[in-house]
């Protein structure tokens, strides 16, 4: 739950298995690696091969079903860690069908087989390990797809009463996405007109970008909107009066979160 000192409570949490979940697919991968190597100069004799196959068959059909679903979910609920262990699931699908295939080739009268393709599946471990490492050290940053904001932008753009958007800034939160967007309005509204089409924006973003969790939707008159305008002040009367003739009284300002 949030508290004084953590705000938005424990959301980042999940940010923080993933390097686990990625470090441990990696030494999947290295060991793989190496008892593959080990083996192609001292190939062992096995034993029960048909044993071996079907063990190897009913692991791969028990991981890889319930690891793609993990996946899936992952993506739709914005969760990079679930994505990653869904990976790390899949690991041991993909060791599973090297214990196979490498049986087959033993069967089949080629003693290195096994060997052989213990080394492509480590090759496409790590290859995974790399892939998913850019996602969840992105999302430890606060990334986000870098569509994310053009796509909030675009939606506030044809929202009514909008008349242009200065600034569009949006963050992953563990499984969360949040926005913060500055909207222009006519300066001639009142407070509660301006209010509305806040409103409006903020229903908008969340409607059409079913990933967003929240938003903040900041408004000001047009011509002045953007936290370039709001870090001058109220005290800074040269920055104000060199817009004034042009764009005339700063408009209010108001925040609506979600």
């Amino acid at each position: 739950m949030a508290n004084k000192r953590l705000n938005y409570a424990y959301g980042q949490a999940e940010d923080l298995a993933g390097p686990l979940i990625v470090v441990s697919v990696m030494a999947a991968g290295i060991y793989v690696g190496y008892e593959s190597i080990t083996r192609l100069s001292n190939s062992p004799e096995i034993d029960y091969i048909w044993v071996v196959a079907v063990a190897a068959i009913i692991g791969f059909i028990s991981n890889e079903p319930v690891d793609l679903i993990r996946m899936k979910i992952g993506k739709e609920i914005g969760s990079a860690a679930l994505v990653t262990d869904g990976h790390h699931g899949r690991v041991d699908g993909l060791t599973s069908l090297a214990v196979l295939f490498g049986a087959v080739g033993v069967w089949l009268g080629f003693p290195l087989a096994d060997s052989i393709v213990g080394l492509v599946i480590s090759t496409v471990i790590l290859r995974i390990v790399v892939e998913t490492s850019k996602s969840v050290f992105s999302r430890l940053l606060d990334g986000v797809g870098p569509e994310v904001p053009d796509e909030a932008r675009n939606v506030n753009l044809v929202t009514g009463g909008v008349w242009g958007v200065a600034e569009v800034q949006v963050r992953s939160l563990g499984h969360k996405t949040l926005a913060e967007v500055n909207i222009a309005v006519d300066p001639d509204l009142l407070v509660a007109a301006g209010h509305d089409i806040a409103e409006d924006a903020h229903y908008q973003l969340l409607h059409n970008l079913k990933y967003l969790s929240n938003a903040t939707v900041h408004v000001d008159s047009v011509g002045l909107a953007g936290e370039e305008y709001h870090r001058h002040g109220i005290g800074n009367t040269e920055h104000q009066e060199s817009h004034v003739n042009e764009h005339g009284e700063h408009g209010h300002s108001h925040d609506l979160g979600g």
